[in-house]
């Protein structure tokens, strides 16, 4: 998996930007190639996602892991391929998208291209109260817990993931969680207990 390319813009077309790096161009698909093209003269970092498929392999770049991670997200959610979740992200509007998802508001979903009411359906049924661990730095206003909280509160659910428990069961203790204020490994504690009873 490639995290990141730094280099220089080369070559900037409506689908696709080309990065410069070391005498490699690495062409990578982005929601607004046009917004790299006012960094032609500096170096600059490109957080990239590679998809790979029997008979695409492909790289996907944002100005920000925040980016790249929504990106994955709504890559999950069936009926979005990696040009609708590109359109969707095209729009600029992260934290008007989470808020959407969150309040369930699928008639401001339904504004993005390619995102009929049965999509903006199947988006909130797959995302909603999955984001917060992924975006709260990006969006600190948009959760109510402050973002100390949240910040420990999204490592936590991010040590359980990676101990291996599934979203569903973490989901089913992250209410719980919420009504604490802990330390990281406070929380790590406190929902090993809840999921081991």
């Amino acid at each position: 998996m490639i995290e990141f390319i730094r280099g220089y813009v080369d070559y900037v077309c409506p689908e696709y930007v080309v990065i410069e790096n070391n005498g490699v161009g690495y062409q990578i698909f982005t929601p607004n190639p046009f917004s790299f093209q006012m960094n032609k003269q500096q170096q600059i970092v490109v957080y990239t996602y590679q998809y790979v498929r029997e008979d695409v392999l492909a790289l996907y770049g944002f100005h920000t892991r925040q980016e790249r991670m929504l990106f994955a997200k709504l890559l999950q959610v069936s009926g979005i391929g990696p040009k609708g979740a590109l359109a969707i992200l095209a729009a600029g509007q992260l934290e008007q998208l989470v808020e959407a998802i969150e309040a369930e508001n699928d008639q401001f979903l339904c504004k993005f291209p390619g995102v009929g009411k049965k999509t903006a359906r199947q988006m909130i049924l797959d995302l909603k109260g999955k984001l917060q661990a992924i975006v709260p730095d990006a969006f600190p206003n948009l959760f109510t817990e402050p973002l100390e909280e949240t910040n420990a509160l999204s490592e936590a659910i991010e040590a359980l993931k990676a101990l291996g428990y599934a979203d569903k069961e973490i989901q089913k203790v992250v209410p719980m969680l919420r009504q604490e204020r802990l330390s990281t490994e406070g929380y790590i504690k406190l929902a090993l207990q809840k999921l081991l009873k």
